[in-house]
């Protein structure tokens, strides 16, 4: 790659004095900061075909760094730039659930990046992880902007169904794990209590995890929220029929949920909203762990411990239920519920064994689509493989130059063995994993296409 000649001054590129400039003699490397505070960064190859990315970065923690990011990383950048892709993407001015503040400092990233190269043949959004939930808002609420878009293993069931199922683990292991404890799950006065929150009930599955009942009951907890047993591929993967090996694994991530997703990222995320935005009053456990895809293998879990599995059930129904703030859930429903409504063509992408985001999230998305009509408008790709996010260089490739075929042809050529074939040719180092699958329905969907969400 040529040596990046373009490092422009903070105060040109918020002055409004910039050029109009269609193509750099050389490759664009540009840096700055948006009147929000969040910075910014573009590269641009000399030989840019035409077509800007727009990257949404994943969930950044109040604590962690926030830098501006353009891919996912440095490699997936570099092969793109040499395609001739030029690469675009802000910080976000806040972390945490910051949906509010990344739309528009994404939209004023692509707005600078207008002025200083000129109107680009195609715009494309894409993002990972909740980055792929922003990308959706982008192209559901910005659709001019957009010629499509493409979500990598992306919150696509939407704010309301995130917390709801994010609650649901946690609910089921207070109330079989620690029932005597006082643990708060929601409505958390500050990070402080929601972190000691988080030790308490830590420590609780923690001691039962030595026990036959107490791994049969995490299994029960992981089954509500769709938990793969194989989630990483640091773990090992489990034989057919190996149930220990899948609860091991399982109780793994159930760690890492209670680590920060069930409490310290809820706890920012409902002091945005203003209180609590989810609630399990008038939930069926029985019913939806029966339609869990890992229903079986709790029912031998609980058979193998010689524990009732209906006294456990029946103790989830008795338990005091949560309630919603009715102000949060407003506020989560205008800012973090998709409607579906695509006037673009959207691609997604997910693996079958993620943790974080588990694959029912994409059939929320795909019933949200269905029900505005715009199925036809979505293509979505599985890879078989643990992890969150976890694509080779490969299989992201893949899923851009089908995207972008979608748009010169007017067609959808998304199927496996296609994926398959792309991938392979933009990285022949290694074999890709694409398969035909159908993940279960999301355990709590919830979005504006189904006005029946609305009761809580």
């Amino acid at each position: 790659m040529k040596a990046r000649t373009f490092l422009v001054a903070l105060a040109l590129l918020t002055s409004g004095a910039l050029p109009a400039q269609a193509a750099a003699a050389d490759d664009a490397h540009i840096e700055g900061r948006l009147p929000s505070g969040a910075a910014y960064l573009m590269d641009v190859p000399a030989a840019w075909n035409g077509t800007v990315l727009l990257y949404s970065h994943g969930y950044t923690a109040a604590d962690w760094p926030n830098p501006a990011r353009n891919a996912p990383d440095a490699t997936t950048r570099d092969a793109l730039l040499g395609q001739g892709y030029a690469l675009i993407g802000s910080s976000y001015a806040t972390t945490g659930w910051a949906v509010t503040d990344a739309v528009p400092d994404q939209l004023a990233t692509l707005d600078l990046f207008a002025r200083r190269f000129g109107t680009a043949r195609r715009t494309l959004a894409w993002g990972t992880s909740y980055g792929g939930f922003v990308t959706t808002t982008l192209a559901e609420r910005h659709a001019d902007r957009f010629d499509g878009s493409l979500s990598l293993c992306g919150l696509l069931q939407g704010g309301i169904a995130n917390w709801n199922n994010t609650l649901d683990p946690v609910f089921a292991l207070k109330a079989l794990l620690a029932p005597g404890k006082d643990i708060p799950l929601t409505g958390f006065a500050d990070p402080a209590e929601a972190q000691a929150a988080s030790r308490t009930l830590s420590a609780e599955v923690t001691a039962a995890q030595k026990s036959p009942s107490g791994r049969a009951r995490t299994a029960l907890a992981a089954a509500l929220q769709h938990i793969p047993g194989y989630n990483d591929a640091a773990q090992p993967e489990p034989a057919p029929g190996d149930r220990d090996t899948r609860q091991a694994n399982q109780y793994a991530a159930v760690v890492s949920l209670l680590q920060l997703p069930a409490f310290a990222w809820r706890q920012e995320a409902e002091h945005r909203a203003g209180g609590n935005p989810s609630w399990n009053t008038g939930v069926d456990y029985t019913a939806m762990l029966r339609r869990s895809p890992l229903y079986k293998e709790v029912t031998e879990l609980y058979k193998s411990a010689g524990l009732p599995l209906s006294a456990d059930l029946a103790a989830l129904g008795r338990a005091p239920r949560v309630s919603a703030d009715r102000a949060a859930v407003r506020w989560m429903r205008a800012t973090s519920v998709l409607t579906g409504r695509l006037t673009d063509p959207q691609l997604t992408l997910h693996t079958t064994g993620d943790a974080l985001i588990p694959v029912s999230a994409e059939s929320a998305y795909r019933r949200a689509a269905s029900a505005a009509g715009s199925a036809r408008m979505l293509a979505q790709a599985y890879v078989d493989a643990p992890g969150h996010c976890a694509f080779t260089l490969g299989e992201t490739l893949a899923a851009v130059n089908t995207l972008e075929d979608r748009l010169s042809t007017g067609r959808w050529s998304a199927g496996p063995d296609v994926l398959d074939a792309r991938a392979r040719e933009a990285d022949a180092t290694t074999e890709p994993r694409f398969i035909r699958y159908r993940p279960a329905a999301h355990p709590r969907p919830h979005d504006l296409a189904h006005p029946g969400d609305a009761r809580e």
